[in-house]
């Protein structure tokens, strides 16, 4: 059995059955003794009825064939969410790379401007909907798209070669923190999620500060207050890169606990359906580490 509780269980064991459901049948005895006395016939081998091996047959395929797949369960698995992550992943990378090309220039701005509002609208709808929507999921996926294909291609134009070092080292934190979950060296605990909800709740009021800085005032240029710079040990380090550092810690926690809860959906029997909510919820925190990368190789890079 596929189950490693019934393999190693004394009752449900490899020798479940004989291999002769009746072992003794052509060597019984010439009067087999029962409980009122010697049973007539006894002696006599006994013949399987008409049809015994076909009911035999398909009992034994009730209860020893192939165990039923996620399809027949209606559970979620491991290989749904990769498939379903890989598929929303496809869709943003797909879009960004089109958009990149495709769009005249005349129109980045505008679209750039729409994929970030119409990503953020969708992300909210998608995060407080009771049942994951896989439309919903890739709509949201479009448009983020369509967003990285601008900013991609306007970072790109300023400092060349910023998109591929900022994805590779999107993927690369990635594999580290998927392998440090995996070993078991971080865990989700309630010091863990109280820790990351106070550092993303004070970093987004950072973020909606600047914003407004960068909006309202000409400090810090494309930046904001993220342009100051720090004097450490007679080193100057832009205050930019020390927060998305921080940033960037806090989207790995993030990806720590969408692995804590995949584990958790998978293990306590989730609907397959909602392999979508845990792909829409990697993609977003993906979509973050890699604009926190590519921010802080710009800032590094300069002018």
């Amino acid at each position: 059995m596929s189950n490693p509780y019934f393999s190693n269980s004394k009752i449900f064991g490899e020798q479940r059955r004989p291999a002769n459901p009746y072992p003794n049948r052509a060597q019984a005895p010439n009067q087999a003794p029962g409980p009122w006395g010697p049973q007539p016939g006894a002696g006599q081998a006994t013949a399987p009825a008409p049809g015994y091996d076909q009911q035999f047959a398909s009992v034994e395929q009730s209860f020893y064939g192939p165990s039923a797949g996620s399809m027949q369960t209606g559970r979620m698995t491991y290989d749904d969410v990769i498939m379903k992550s890989v598929g929303v992943l496809a869709v943003v990378v797909g879009v960004a790379v089109a958009s990149w090309f495709i769009v005249p220039d005349a129109m980045k701005v505008p679209a750039m401007i729409v994929g970030l509002i119409g990503g953020l609208v969708l992300g909210l709808v998608n995060a407080f909907k009771r049942e994951p929507s896989p439309g919903l999921i890739l709509a949201y996926a479009a448009l983020e798209g369509v967003f990285l294909g601008m900013i991609s291609g306007v970072f790109e134009m300023l400092w060349p070669g910023i998109v591929v070092q900022a994805v590779l080292a999107t993927f690369i934190t990635f594999g580290v923190t998927l392998a440090l979950f995996k070993s078991g060296k971080v865990r989700v605990t309630p010091k863990f999620t109280r820790f990351l909800m106070i550092g993303m709740i004070s970093y987004g009021i950072f973020c909606l500060v600047n914003l407004g800085i960068m909006w309202f005032t000409d400090f810090g240029g494309a930046f904001g207050v993220r342009s100051m710079e720090l004097n450490v040990l007679g080193m100057s380090i832009p205050l930019g890169v020390v927060i998305g550092l921080v940033a960037v810690v806090l989207a790995a926690m993030s990806l720590i606990m969408d692995f804590d809860a995949i584990q958790r959906g998978v293990q306590s029997g989730a609907p397959r359906k909602y392999a979508w909510a845990a792909a829409f919820g990697l993609t977003v925190t993906l979509i973050w580490l890699y604009i926190e990368f590519l921010r802080i190789l710009a800032i590094l890079r300069g002018d």
